[in-house]
């Protein structure tokens, strides 16, 4: 029996979302298994594509303030409350 044919054991598997992510590989909540595949994150009823990082449990998302950098050159960021919803697209 080859792994083809055991569904179960598909490499293609995405692990379950955790309640706080972040794309910064720096940050201690990056997760790299979750980002080889399509995420989406759906904040108060509208899909965003610039979200940074998100929490769910305590309801808030980050993205950046327009094209300000700090003098890091890492972009400022925004922390927006409301209803977060993460998906696999």
């Amino acid at each position: 029996m080859t792994d083809a044919a055991n569904p179960a054991s598909t490499p293609s598997t995405p692990p379950p979302l955790p309640d706080h992510l972040s794309v910064d590989p720096r940050s201690p909540h990056h997760v790299a298994a979750v980002f080889q595949h399509d995420i989406g994150i759906r904040f108060n009823g509208k899909e965003r594509t610039d979200v940074e990082e998100y929490c769910i449990s305590e309801g808030w998302v980050k993205v950046p303030a327009g094209k300000t950098v700090d003098r890091k050159g890492q972009p400022l960021m925004i922390k927006l409350k409301g209803k977060v919803e993460a998906f696999y697209k």
